[in-house]
């Protein structure tokens, strides 16, 4: 238990750091979230609990491909509020895009690779 609660602990640090320091300067904040520490965390819990490199290794692959189309999440979401769509609007319409492109790589993987 003590160890789930650490790695809780610490996850939700990072997701704090990253939205706090984006508060005083957006470029640093877009860069700590860029950085894939969620990848990189699951990776070292999932490696230091099962030693399997090979999980380990499916996984930094299927993320690698998944991150494609978590990008239209950002592509979306600029373009619409460039166009002048309320945020939250847009945030909803970049969302429902990113679940979409989600399910299609999904797909692709599961049948066209």
């Amino acid at each position: 238990m003590g160890y789930l609660l650490f790695k809780t602990l610490l996850s939700a640090l990072l997701i704090v750091g990253a939205s706090e320091a984006g508060k005083r300067n957006p470029l640093i904040g877009a860069t700590l979230a860029s950085i894939p520490l969620v990848s990189v965390l699951a990776m070292v819990w999932m490696y230091l609990e099962s030693g399997d490199v090979v999980k380990v290794t499916q996984f930094s692959r299927d993320v690698l491909w998944l991150v494609l189309p978590s990008l239209l999440l950002f592509v979306v979401l600029i373009v619409l509020l460039e166009r002048g769509i309320g945020f939250f609007a847009a945030l909803g319409l970049a969302i429902m895009a990113t679940v979409a492109g989600y399910w299609w790589m999904l797909y692709w993987l599961k049948n066209g690779m």
